[in-house]
């Protein structure tokens, strides 16, 4: 046996994510590189380690062994490199996030300066929808979860980061002239939905019923950058955090329709379950985000206000 460690990463998270195409993305490596190395650590067992049947990937029985034994060495070096870090003072460790998908665009601003000075954190960042996010928190996979949407039947604490506005946006094909049109302009335009379990979703949807709003749906898109496109193609309208349009404003492939009642507004915040005994990196990054929030929102989003 002569197997090296990136070939145990890339075996596991293979095999946690049935998809090479996954585990290539999540660990930044091409999808040849990745093949490669399956290929390699495969060769050196006899049994085999998954099966590709009908192009799906399944993991055998034995296969379960070694990602089991792959995942208590790999936890086993995590722990030496923490230790070694330790011993020189600086914090060491995993900090978890789940973050809904429009969140990609805040989170790593208020967490890179916080990463940046302490070099023996790990950062895990999951970005998926709504539902995803609080499944994850609610199994306790993670330190916190950054929503736009508070769930309601888990007991949490919260720090409130900033607000998050959504407005009715279009392309540039088509010019508005009045300075607010009123409600009833949602039965002339076609709207783009995200899935169901998105926060944007959820707060759109909100919206309409407490508006008895007649809308026409469009179409469903199963992420804010598919629905983006689309409304830029020219294939509807939908309701949009401004977060995640900034660019696409400014070079005017997209423009904000003045409707009554808008911008939407709620508020990200980054949430963990009541009760949780944090570890040393989540506590310290929790102390570092309130001491810092207020700055961090003052320097890279001053543009937001102009909305």
């Amino acid at each position: 046996m002569n197997y090296t460690l990136n070939q145990l990463r890339v075996f596991l998270k293979v095999a946690q994510t049935l998809s090479v195409t996954k585990a290539a993305e999540e660990l930044h490596l091409t999808q040849p590189a990745v093949s490669i190395q399956l290929k390699n650590f495969q060769d050196q067992f006899e049994v085999p380690l998954i099966e590709v049947i009908n192009k799906k990937i399944y993991v055998t029985d034995f296969g379960k062994e070694i990602v089991e034994a792959a995942d208590k060495i790999l936890s086993e070096v995590y722990a030496i490199n923490y230790k070694m870090h330790a011993h020189k003072g600086q914090l060491t460790g995993k900090l978890k996030l789940s973050v809904v998908s429009t969140g990609k665009y805040i989170a790593p601003y208020f967490i890179a300066d916080f990463i940046k000075q302490h070099s023996g954190i790990e950062l895990l960042m999951d970005v998926t929808n709504k539902a995803q996010v609080v499944a994850s928190l609610e199994k306790n996979e993670v330190d916190f979860s950054l929503v736009s949407v508070l769930p309601e039947n888990l007991k949490i604490d919260k720090v409130e980061l900033m607000q998050n506005k959504l407005f009715v946006v279009g392309n540039s094909e088509v010019s508005y002239e009045a300075s607010r049109y009123d409600k009833s302009i949602f039965e002339t335009i076609p709207l783009i939905y995200r899935e169901p379990g998105s926060g944007t979703r959820h707060v759109m949807e909100k919206f309409i019923i407490q508006n008895s709003l007649p809308v026409l749906k469009k179409m469903e898109l199963t992420s804010n950058e598919a629905v983006k496109q689309a409304v830029i193609a020219g294939l509807g309208y939908s309701i949009m955090p401004l977060i995640g349009i900034k660019n696409e404003l400014v070079n005017q492939q997209l423009h904000i329709i003045p409707v009554e009642g808008f911008p939407i507004t709620s508020t990200w915040t980054l949430i963990w379950l009541k009760d949780k005994k944090l570890s040393p990196v989540a506590n310290a990054y929790l102390n570092y985000l309130k001491k810092e929030k207020q700055n961090i929102i003052n320097v890279k989003f001053a543009w937001f206000e102009n909305y």
